[in-house]
């Protein structure tokens, strides 16, 4: 027998994101614009992220506004090619408390 683990459930580092599922920026976490891209600051970890794309920078913070996240890729117009990369990167801001499934909203 098989068995496959994502890469979040073995670093046991958080939630799994699904991309058909509404997703958000943490309450507690601000952006700070910069030219190239931003920086988010978790009040709660002190954790700082860099975004060196402000693509990501806009997909993060339109989070919120749309029922999932692949319906912010369309509403932002992100290509079915350049998806994968973007859903590893919020995966990442997911495993370190930066985004909450939207069923958390606080």
């Amino acid at each position: 027998m098989t068995t496959t683990t994502s890469a979040a459930a073995v670093l046991g580092s958080g939630p799994v994101l699904d991309p058909g599922a509404a997703w958000l920026l943490n309450p507690r976490v601000a952006v700070r614009p910069e030219p190239f891209g931003a920086l988010l600051y978790h009040f709660g970890t002190r954790r700082l992220s860099f975004l060196k794309d402000t693509r990501l920078v806009e997909l993060v913070t339109a989070l919120a506004d749309f029922p999932s996240v692949d319906a912010t890729f369309t509403a932002l117009g992100i290509e079915d090619g350049a998806r994968p990369g973007y859903v590893s990167a919020l995966q990442r801001l997911a495993e370190t408390d930066m985004l909450l499934p939207a069923s958390e909203r606080a």
